[in-house]
């Protein structure tokens, strides 16, 4: 009891240790500063810590917090009360802080370190996938200290997670085994870093989310309703846009060609207060346009980080889509589509993509990706088959099904005829838990295990799996790696609520990191 006590003592606020830092300048004692996740306490980081103690007189670790942890879905392992705990019990450290940031450069303010410690893994800055290394460095200096690198045993908390811990399914491990024993991370990176130059253009509908976060109370005391308290309301950017903010960190140009409604509601200041500024938005706007609007209640299950959909109300276009004028969007589709090097085409079927749009846009297309989703509100009318050409395309079971009209169990037939049909090379199947299927340049199906158990919110998951494997198809790269990509855009966007964020490039290698340490 006396040593968790001591343990805890030493977990403070950075506010706390900012005045003992006064303390300890004027005592003239050299604080040392060690940063990390600390997810699982090895010899490593043992010796880390060690050596870092024996430069100065102080030595704190700062623990960063489970929400800023880029390491993909169902890390950190351990909570941020086991990380510092863990490390308070070594007699080497002296304070531990919760760092509620992904990078430790705002506490440095507090903790003005002598000397920041990290591993010999950082030595190189063009070996740091975050690129985080040297603007730590500059901070660090600012408040008068400088860095330092140790140079002991090193251990990956990743690898040993993933080869002790119950992380992975024996089947998805020996698939990510195979796949690090074809690619390293450098492969990996190289092939990301190829992505930068391609010219986007995003064509298709532009929705709105919004996400109404409540708690069931029960039953109204009348009737069979349920009866929810509001906690909070969120607006997302979906369709078109959410696709483009999933493309925006990992190439340079990327246009959205769309239609939005002339509503009083603020909407196009919504797009705008949302949107990446690398994106450029190139809109119409039509007074008998109606900008989709998908008002989603939703519940969490209690500590747990997923989330129930009690109710959803939609705010669509009415059965008069003749009196919209496309004039001008038929104008912009022919006279731009072929300065594009792809074409990513997300068909919601809310009224954009009328049979004129799609003649244009599949003519005119020097590199074709199609995605025609099947909702409750074009159930079994918005099929891909109405397209007679894409270069690649990206579309789940139920929508395949419907496409041939059969509840046939034998995808893999019908994926091939599809890829057939529409004269592709590649193309895609998501498959939810079982991960995806793709069907690949000669012809095979080549499968891919979902990489990831813990789920919070799966709309947009689709969306981030089809515009990573969209570019993944432009670039020439494999089947396989493409269903990989795929799957971790999916994964990583399964843990995020709608489309409140998007996916990175920093986060997407972190991940990939992550999962090639088996």
């Amino acid at each position: 009891m006396a040593e968790d006590l001591l343990s805890y003592s030493k977990i403070i606020s950075i506010e706390e240790f900012a005045i003992l830092r006064e303390k300890f300048r004027k005592e003239g004692k050299k604080v040392i500063h060690c940063h990390g996740v600390f997810d699982l306490l090895h010899p490593g980081h043992i010796a880390h810590l060690e050596e870092a103690k024996g430069l100065g007189d102080i030595l704190v670790a700062s623990v960063t917090s489970s929400s800023y942890v880029n390491k993909g879905p169902g890390r950190p392992f351990f909570s941020d009360e086991l990380r510092m705990k863990s490390l308070a019990a070594l007699e080497c450290v002296n304070y531990v802080i919760l760092s509620k940031d992904s990078t430790p450069l705002k506490i440095f303010e507090f903790i003005q370190p002598d000397l920041y410690v990290k591993g010999k893994e950082y030595e190189k800055p063009e070996d740091d996938i975050t690129q985080n290394i040297s603007r730590e460095a500059e901070r660090v200096k600012f408040y008068g200290g400088s860095i330092y690198f140790t140079d002991k045993i090193t251990f990956s908390s990743t690898k040993l997670l993933n080869e002790n811990f119950p992380v992975f399914s024996p089947d998805v491990k020996d698939y990510l085994r195979s796949l690090s024993s074809e690619y390293s991370l450098q492969d990996i990176t190289k092939m990301v870093d190829n992505l930068r130059n391609i010219k986007v253009m995003v064509i298709g509908d532009i929705i709105i989310d919004e996400y109404v976060f409540c708690n069931v109370q029960g039953l109204v005391s009348k009737d069979r309703a349920l009866s929810a308290r509001h906690i909070k309301s969120e607006q997302y950017l979906g369709g078109a846009l959410a696709v483009a903010r999933h493309l925006a960190s990992f190439v340079d140009n990327i246009t959205v060609c769309s239609m939005i409604g002339t509503e009083p509601s603020g909407i196009y200041k919504t797009i705008i207060d949302n949107l990446n500024g690398s994106i450029q938005l190139d809109l119409l706007s039509d007074p008998n346009y109606c900008t989709a609007v998908k008002r989603r209640y939703i519940e969490k299950h209690g500590i747990r980080n997923d989330y129930d959909k009690l109710f959803s109300i939609n705010y669509l276009m009415e059965d008069d889509e003749e009196n919209i004028d496309r004039t001008l969007f038929y104008k912009k589709l022919e006279n731009n589509i072929d300065k594009f090097d792809i074409v990513i085409l997300t068909d919601y079927g809310h009224g954009l993509i009328d049979k004129t749009a799609m003649e244009i846009i599949q003519e005119k297309a020097r590199f074709l990706a199609v995605n025609c989703q099947a909702n409750s509100s074009n159930y079994g009318t918005n099929l891909i088959t109405k397209y007679n050409r894409a270069d690649t395309f990206a579309l789940d079971l139920r929508e395949l099904k419907l496409a041939y009209n059969t509840n046939a169990k034998d995808y893999e037939q019908l994926l091939s005829k599809l890829s057939k049909d529409l004269k592709c090379s590649i193309g895609w199947l998501t498959l939810g838990s079982l991960g995806a299927a793709a069907v690949s340049e000669e012809g095979g199906i080549i499968r891919g295990p979902a990489l990831t158990i813990t789920v919070q919110d799966t709309v947009g998951a689709g969306d981030a799996f089809y515009a990573i494997s969209s570019l993944c198809a432009k670039t020439g790269l494999t089947a396989e790696i493409g269903t990989f990509f795929g799957n971790m855009a999916g994964a990583m966007s399964a843990n995020i609520i709608g489309n409140s964020k998007a996916i990175d490039k920093t986060s997407f290698l972190k991940y990939a990191t992550t999962l090639l340490k088996v």
